[in-house]
């Protein structure tokens, strides 16, 4: 009997494990080194001489902002400042600040030296901006208490800290808050296949999967130049192979990769649409967003955020004064002649 529970207890700890290493299979996959971190030169090499500089006058470095496409790293690089500093980090984001008063329980909770990461901070409020200003810039929180004529402001000292901020939008952030990040506004790119075949035999290493290098290659070309999406593809690629008792080979990643409905350049369902609908129904443009997301009964936010960067990293969309075009590139790719240069509409 005893045997019985020993064995149920122990089946109940492993499950309790595995569950837990699922959840944070996303984490494990996060660098936690400067050296583990992966393409972004410039801004790593900004980053040592900022942090090294701060340590050494024994400060908390200034305020950075990071700003690019999802899934390049943004939040990964504030981690990162956090160990380098050995700072503790508090995570919030712009929807979740919905009033001032959200904004002053944060800050006045830091502790001195603590880093404060807002994601997607171009969603805060404006009147909350106008609080984060003082913040910033001289280290105090300007509350109001009452209204009307019996309102009164009270000033709050704040512990030094570092405001890290991420963002897809830059241009949605007011030109005053982006000027208080006086640390600096980096710009994340887009990786090169090479960088995304080295996280992806990184990421394959952590999740103890074997994967040949031809099966690197066609990850990393389908990977939109994004590692969050050659690590989504790493992980959907091993279930595959799992489920068909097989190694990962180029052949298994990529039946699995076509079973997800992404092809040879990256390019996903919506994406084809999108160059289809062009293509077909508009003779390859111009044609307006708005009529695009009509016909394909999307949002114009997702086509525009979502689907247009990449379309137009590999050169198969154009933007015109009259609106979006398809090229020759993308024509080809769709199965459908070149048109002749003079015959295309500008």
């Amino acid at each position: 009997m005893s045997s019985d529970k020993t064995n149920n207890a122990g089946e109940r700890g492993e499950r309790e494990i595995n569950e837990k290493d699922i959840r944070s299979l996303d984490t494990a996959l996060r660098p936690e080194r400067w050296d583990d971190y992966i393409g972004q030169k410039q801004i790593k090499d900004n980053l040592r001489v900022l942090l090294g500089a701060a340590k050494e006058r024994k400060h908390a470095p200034e305020h950075i902002l990071f700003y690019g496409p999802p899934g390049l790293g943004k939040t990964t690089l504030a981690h990162l400042i956090a160990k380098e500093t050995g700072a503790q980090m508090k995570v919030t984001s712009g929807p979740a600040i919905e009033k001032v008063g959200d904004l002053a329980s944060i800050i006045t909770n830091l502790s001195p030296g603590d880093i404060l990461f807002i994601d997607e901070i171009h969603r805060l409020n404006k009147t909350i901006e106008e609080v984060l200003y003082p913040a910033m810039e001289s280290g105090a929180l300007d509350i109001i208490i009452g209204k009307g004529p019996s309102a009164r402001t009270i000033q709050l000292e704040l512990p030094p800290f570092t405001l890290v901020a991420a963002t897809t939008r830059i241009a949605m952030i007011s030109a005053p808050l982006r000027s208080r990040f006086s640390g600096g506004i980096f710009r994340l790119e887009f990786y090169s296949d090479k960088e995304i075949e080295e996280i992806i035999r990184r990421s394959a290493k952590i999740l103890g999967v074997e994967i040949e290098e031809g099966a690197v290659s066609e990850i990393a070309s389908r990977s939109r130049f994004t590692p969050r999406t050659a690590n989504y593809f790493l992980k959907r690629c091993r279930d595959f192979a799992q489920m068909e008792r097989t190694a990962l080979s180029n052949d298994i990643v990529a039946k699995a990769l076509d079973m997800l409905g992404i092809d040879k350049r990256g390019l996903s369902p919506s994406d084809r649409a999108i160059l289809s609908v062009v293509i077909e129904k508009f003779a390859g443009g111009p044609v307006g967003l708005g009529t695009i997301a009509a016909a394909l009964s999307e949002e114009e936010e997702t086509i525009e955020e979502f689907n247009e960067p990449y379309l137009l990293q590999l050169g198969f969309i154009e933007r015109t004064p009259r609106g979006r075009s398809a090229t020759n590139a993308a024509r080809v790719h769709m199965g459908h002649k070149p048109v002749p240069s003079e015959q295309k509409l500008i």
